[in-house]
């Protein structure tokens, strides 16, 4: 869903003083969230507009959205100003936090023609997956957001809803893909997300339809599987493939993504980013949030 803000909203938005954040570790304080709660409730139309945002991602159906602030950036700028009020719309979905500790909340996703081609900072086709996939406590949420889309008109947005594309399977696969046999990656240097989980089920959850779908598409060409759980996984591909949405991130744009409904991904960039100034390439901020324990998948 696409979540344009009204324009009393954005107005009061502008000229909103919200102050710095503080950490506590790698998790944005409970302190700030209030104090951010405090000033975006007193803001017209706000209350309407979490509840729409919130609904989206958890509500029946939903799984994913884009907060459309584009004319706020454009009013602000993408500085520090800006990102607290894209770090106070997130506090309310769950609570924002860096699983990276090099990186203090935001993680740059540039663009690096010589990086792997299909990783989040390459050039190519980014497949299905969920991020964290191999952590026990992977991110309730990924969320992106666009400081500049590719100049060169490539790299839309892909999603699919996991456990759709799940149901659309044989009920051999979905054995298969229950079982503990899956692994990818490595895990190191990491803070907030439990331990290295290998092997994993990629259908995570006690019943269909809830919990995480394991998956990234990576492994299928990265990690040495067994044949009947590497056909299954494969089959959950081309479903996911068939299910898809994309879309083309516009500047401002901020998507949300519900990690135990959708997986996410990106189409190729357009040929000739050597071409452009790395200043000038497709720049994304990432920040990730972890839904409160007791609290669900809703916020």
């Amino acid at each position: 869903m696409f979540i344009d803000f009204p324009r009393e909203l954005e107005a009061a938005l502008v000229d909103l003083p919200l102050p710095p954040w503080e950490l506590d570790g790698s998790f944005l304080a409970h302190s700030t969230m209030e104090r951010y709660r405090t000033e975006l409730t007193a803001t017209p139309r706000f209350e309407e507009t979490a509840a729409t945002l919130r609904h989206a991602l958890t509500g029946e159906g939903g799984g994913y959205a884009v907060l459309r602030l584009g004319n706020l950036a454009k009013a602000l700028g993408t500085d520090d100003r800006f990102l607290r009020l894209a770090t106070a719309f997130a506090a309310e979905v769950a609570v924002p936090f860096s699983p990276f500790p090099r990186w203090p909340l935001w993680k740059d996703i540039g663009v690096k023609v010589d990086k792997d081609p299909g990783k989040s900072s390459g050039i190519g086709y980014n497949a299905f997956h969920m991020d964290l996939v191999n952590a026990t406590r992977p991110p309730d949420y990924t969320t992106l957001l666009c400081v500049r889309p590719d100049p060169l008109g490539g790299g839309p947005s892909i999603l699919s809803d996991a456990h759709a594309a799940v149901a659309r399977l044989s009920e051999n696969s979905r054995v298969l893909l229950a079982e503990s046999a899956y692994h990818y990656g490595t895990f190191f240097d990491l803070y907030g997300v439990g331990e290295e989980y290998k092997p994993f089920p990629i259908l995570d959850g006690s019943d269909p339809g809830e919990g995480f779908v394991r998956f990234t598409a990576k492994m299928l060409e990265r990690s040495k599987l067994g044949q009947v759980h590497a056909d299954a996984a494969r089959e959950l591909a081309e479903e996911l493939v068939r299910g898809q949405v994309s879309f083309m991130l516009q500047p401002g744009d901020y998507l949300i993504v519900n990690q135990r409904r959708f997986l996410h991904g990106r189409e190729a960039l357009h040929s000739g980013q050597e071409t452009i100034p790395d200043a000038g390439r497709r720049l994304l901020l990432q920040l990730f949030l972890r839904t409160p324990a007791g609290a669900g998948s809703a916020a």
